[in-house]
């Protein structure tokens, strides 16, 4: 006779116990992590921006799909510490174009927004400008 110990035990999932029965009892777990979702997995799918505190553009040339969060954080009493239980925010998928990321999301049957990136305005710069004599903000101490 084999002893399984205790803690090695599965929690119940959603489903039917053939157990009882040709049809089996259906039943539905009461825990919150157990719960469909169904179109609450909403998607976007975005080009990310260049990071403000470095000049290269890394990291700016793939499509982003990640999941908007079901929930807002919750901060621990104890620590004071934010934490969610939403483990899709943990996921981010990246793919060359658009349109690769576009036929995931549809092949997964994942409702999804599409963001655009908005094209930084160039701007005409010269060295001689730091020179100018009108210059709004003297150039030298």
């Amino acid at each position: 006779m084999h002893c399984r110990p205790a803690w090695s035990r599965g929690v119940a999932q959603p489903g039917s116990a053939s157990a009882l029965g040709a049809e089996g009892r259906v039943f539905e777990s009461r825990r919150p992590d157990h719960f469909e979702t169904g179109d609450d997995m909403r998607a976007r799918i975005y080009k990310p921006a260049k990071n403000a505190m470095q000049s290269g553009k890394a990291r700016t040339k793939m499509w982003v799909l990640e999941f908007e969060p079901e929930r807002a954080r919750e901060i621990d009493p104890l620590m004071g510490w934010t934490s969610s239980t939403d483990m899709r925010q943990q996921v981010q998928l990246e793919f060359d174009t658009a349109d690769e990321a576009i036929a995931y999301a549809k092949g997964h049957n994942i409702p999804f927004d599409v963001f655009e990136p908005l094209k930084a305005a160039p701007k005409a710069k010269s060295y001689a400008d730091n020179f100018r004599f009108d210059r709004k903000v003297p150039w030298s101490h």
